[in-house]
């Protein structure tokens, strides 16, 4: 699930870098020897659009400057604050430094400064690269379609090693572990978690049986049968973008959004049964009312 946050770029961290150390200086009444609120202003407008090789070496320069002045900015309030002011503000100091560190390939890089825990999560999409939120693993029933697993992780793990955690949460939600568990090719370096079979969908050897390559394709349609439920979740429970703060709203979020989708599946179960019995009840009432019409026209059958 996304976070609240804009498109992440170095250039905009370290203009909020600049503005927040500027919000700092005027509420402990410290002066900084510069504020750059003009130069940041024009810096911004000519690092856009690098990619165009007219622009480009113009773009690159005023990034470089961007940074070179949040640095500036940063160190300047560091000399310029007490030790006890510095104590208030020791975590986003921290913050800026680790910021202002970033490399191209570096790890554990920072996405936003109100969010920190925010991960970049690949997509592999054409329209879509990345997402910047927390990863969040589903688990439904093959049958019923009733989501019975829903954990938020607050950094990014590989698919497979959500698979034990997952499996725990639908033991202490069911009382059981399921026997197979249906996942996609993520899923592959592990055949076997906590006893259960984890199956996923691949090419079946040359001598497998009719019935075995209908078994399969019944599982792997069963797999794919998560992909519309995910969607619902996030369009329909508001799982699309996630407007509360911190890892443990994370998880709140995607506790609720499932929880929103299993309710509405058994209202629509409700609402079905409901209207069948209105039928049926209304059926047999018209039955019965025609019978004792016909019964009032023709009461000389009953007497002879």
């Amino acid at each position: 699930q996304e976070k609240n946050i804009t498109y992440p770029t170095d250039p905009k961290l370290q203009k909020r870098i600049v503005e927040k150390c500027r919000d700092i200086a005027k509420q402990e009444g410290v002066v900084l020897r510069q504020s750059y609120k003009r130069t940041l202003k024009q810096l911004m407008i000519d690092q856009r659009f690098r990619e165009h090789p007219k622009r480009r070496k113009k773009a690159n320069a005023a990034a470089r400057k961007i940074k070179v002045i949040a640095g500036r900015v940063v160190r300047d309030l560091e000399r310029k604050l007490i030790a006890e002011q510095l104590g208030r503000y020791e975590q986003d100091l921290l913050l800026f430094y680790q910021i202002l560190k970033h490399t191209q390939k570096g790890t554990n890089k920072i996405y936003s400064l109100h969010e920190p825990e925010v991960r970049c999560i690949a997509k592999g999409k054409e329209a879509k690269k990345y997402e910047f939120g927390n990863k969040v693993s589903l688990a439904k029933t093959m049958k019923s379609g009733i989501i019975v697993s829903a954990l938020s992780f607050s950094d990014n793990p590989y698919d497979a090693n959500t698979l034990d955690p997952q499996l725990h949460q639908v033991e202490r939600l069911t009382g059981r572990f399921p026997k197979t568990a249906i996942a996609d090719r993520g899923y592959r370096v592990k055949k076997k978690v906590l006893g259960v079979e984890i199956r996923i969908p691949g090419k079946l050897p040359a001598k497998a049986s009719v019935y075995e390559k209908q078994k399969a394709r019944k599982y792997f349609r069963a797999r794919a049968g998560i992909e519309p439920v995910i969607g619902h979740v996030k369009h329909d429970h508001r799982m699309t973008r996630n407007y509360l703060s911190g890892t443990q709203w994370d998880a709140i979020n995607t506790i609720l959004a499932a929880a929103g989708f299993n309710m509405m599946k058994m209202l629509r179960r409700i609402k079905a049964q409901t209207i069948n019995l209105c039928r049926n009840l209304l059926g047999t009432l018209v039955n019965y009312m025609n019978i004792k019409n016909w019964s009032r026209e023709n009461q000389w059958f009953f007497q002879v």
